[in-house]
């Protein structure tokens, strides 16, 4: 019983499985016939899922054949060139299209040769998309779009080569040479550029120059630098403080920026800026910062002595200009946050002052990370060995700007007054006397001292005497040197003491007085403290006290106030009016200073 209904179910079974195998057939067969119906050779001959697979790849490699023999019948045997889309660029940064002409082939080539070229063709289509995807560049409308294996953006030819002041080609030469003499400016190199002597004559943006019109006109050092660095050439500015150095590179920066249209990654700045101290970071940044919004660009401001995860999170947010000091942009390289490969116009502010705290080091290894095709910028006060050498390892062929002379010397704009003090206890009783002649508790008078313990002691002995004052020193932390710093400019603390962390390029509007509370270390400090007064051409006063301490400077200081015209005090020439030469650290009294820009000269002697 048991076996006659297993065969029963085995009977139901096969019986099912015989009306599925019908069912499949004849559905194969309805589609076969539709195919021959519309025109197609497609054979079906099963109804398996792998089968309708195969035969639609023959379907297609049937297609590809049709057309490749379509090509090759020809009566000539021409062959049909494959068009191909080269990235060649003009100096719109555009594409071109070049196509293969039609050629004639006698011999005639395989259908297998003719497939390895179609392929061929098709990969190189594909390399040169992938190519154009990855590293195509754009530039502006005078400059020329490259690509290069290291990935950098810039070319030596995408520099910008306009002419940046050519509505001053029209003044004459009389009038140039005047302008030369009247300020003392020298220029040196295998070039001649005309001074841009009022905005007018510049060649930018509008938007910039409604910024630069709260100016009369521009200083010697602009006039005399922004011709040369518009047209794309490496320059070394020496002026005196007060001079206005910072618009001088900041301005061709701009329009360096503007006429790339290309914008690139995130931490990849185009323009790079080293200063020495972090306050005078924070200045060139605001004053960049105003031309952000009129010229659609960014500028950031990386510095130590505050904390990292906030410039972690600016950087990350794209920037076009980076304002910054040694120490913690080489931080941020080492540790990949910030990416200096694409910096095609770089400029070192005060580069004696960096060289003489120690920066030597980290100015090279952060030069040598920027693009082999920048354009460089390096202005300073002085002209010292240090500075010079920098210059020829660094910059290529450049031209050379001094305001007045090379060597260091006084803001003309500066009455110098020296106090010789016998006693140098009695420092607070004379300062306290010169702030009852110069202070009036509104206008702003800057005090300097030595060391950063005096700063204090200096502060809360003047506050017990009733005066509003505020301290900068090296014991602070930044935030609360930016805040002592922005209640000085805005008045809220007329008074401000000081070390020299002030003393070098910080831009204080209005500072009338400037008072040594200690003389500094070196002669240099000395000139940078006194130019924090009579900035862009306004009048100041500054007050040294000079005690039996700081004798070993006498010499220097007579030289500085004979050099600038002032009175001399009959108390300060008894300390003598010798000067140490200073000696080489490696090679001491017995190191001469060659100038590596001369090129050697041959003598010839007769016989």
């Amino acid at each position: 019983m048991r076996s006659d209904k297993s065969q029963d179910g085995f009977t139901k079974k096969a019986e099912r499985r015989a009306k599925l195998v019908a069912s499949a057939n004849n559905k194969a067969e309805l589609k076969a016939q539709n195919n021959t119906n519309l025109g197609k050779s497609t054979k079906v001959t099963s109804c398996d899922e792998s089968n309708t697979k195969k035969s639609k790849k023959r379907e297609k490699k049937r297609k590809r054949n049709e057309t490749e023999e379509f090509c090759s019948t020809s009566s000539s045997n021409r062959l049909l060139s494959i068009t191909i889309q080269d990235t060649e660029k003009n100096g719109h940064g555009k594409k071109k299209k070049k196509h293969d002409s039609v050629t004639n082939d006698t011999d005639g080539l395989s259908k297998k040769g003719k497939g390895e070229e179609i392929e061929l063709n098709r990969k190189e289509k594909k390399k040169n998309k992938r190519h154009k995807i990855r590293r195509t560049v754009k530039f502006s409308k005078k400059g020329k779009a490259a690509t290069y294996d290291d990935y950098s953006v810039f070319d030596p030819k995408t520099k910008n080569t306009s002419n940046g002041n050519s509505s001053s080609d029209s003044v004459q030469q009389s009038v140039v040479d005047e302008f030369y003499k009247k300020n003392e400016i020298q220029i040196t190199g295998d070039l001649i550029f005309k001074p841009i002597m009022s905005f007018t004559q510049l060649n930018i943006d509008e938007s910039i120059k409604g910024i630069l019109n709260k100016f009369e006109r521009p200083t010697p050092i602009q006039a005399s630098c922004w011709p040369i660095c518009l047209n794309g050439r490496d320059v070394i500015g020496i002026a005196e403080t007060g001079s206005g150095k910072t618009l001088a590179y900041t301005v061709p920066a701009l329009k360096h920026v503007k006429n790339l249209f290309y914008i690139p990654p995130n931490n990849k700045p185009l323009i790079l800026v080293i200063a020495p101290t972090r306050e005078l970071a924070i200045q060139i940044h605001e004053q960049c910062k105003e031309f952000d919004s009129a010229c659609g660009i960014k500028s950031v401001c990386i510095y130590g002595g505050v904390s990292k995860e906030d410039q972690y999170k600016v950087l990350r947010k794209g920037f076009h200009i980076a304002v910054a000091t040694p120490g913690r942009l080489l931080d941020l390289i080492n540790e990949g946050i910030c990416d200096i490969s694409n910096v095609s116009y770089l400029v070192l502010d005060e580069a004696d002052r960096m060289l003489d705290k120690g920066f030597e080091n980290d100015i090279r290894q952060i030069i040598v990370k920027t693009s082999k095709n920048r354009q460089t910028a390096m202005f300073s006060a002085t002209w010292p060995e240090s500075v010079r050498k920098l210059a020829n390892d660094f910059l290529n062929n450049p031209m050379k700007v001094i305001i007045g002379s090379p060597d260091l010397s006084a803001n003309n704009n500066v009455t110098q007054i020296v106090e010789v003090i016998d006693n140098p206890m009695d420092k607070d009783r004379c300062l306290l006397n010169l702030l009852k002649q110069y202070h009036n508790k509104k206008n702003r008078v800057l005090v300097f001292v030595l060391f950063k313990k005096e700063a204090p002691r200096v502060e809360n002995f003047l506050a017990n005497h009733g005066y509003d004052v505020q301290s900068i020193h090296g014991d602070k932390n930044q935030f609360q040197r930016m805040e002592a710093l922005k209640a000085f400019k805005d008045g809220f603390y007329p008074l401000l003491i000081a070390t020299d962390v002030a003393a070098r390029g910080i831009d204080i509007p209005n500072v009338e007085y400037v008072i040594n509370y200690t003389f500094p270390l070196t002669i240099e400090d000395y000139v940078h403290r006194i130019g924090r007064t009579g900035r862009a051409g306004n009048k100041g006063i500054s007050h040294t006290f000079f005690t039996t301490y700081d004798k070993a400077h006498s010499g220097e200081l007579i030289n500085v106030l004979r050099q600038s015209n002032q009175k001399i005090p009959e108390s300060l020439l008894k300390f003598g009016s010798g000067v140490k030469k200073k000696e080489h650290k490696a090679y001491g009294s017995f190191f001469k200073e060659v100038d590596f820009s001369l090129k050697p000269t041959k003598i010839k002697f007769e016989d």
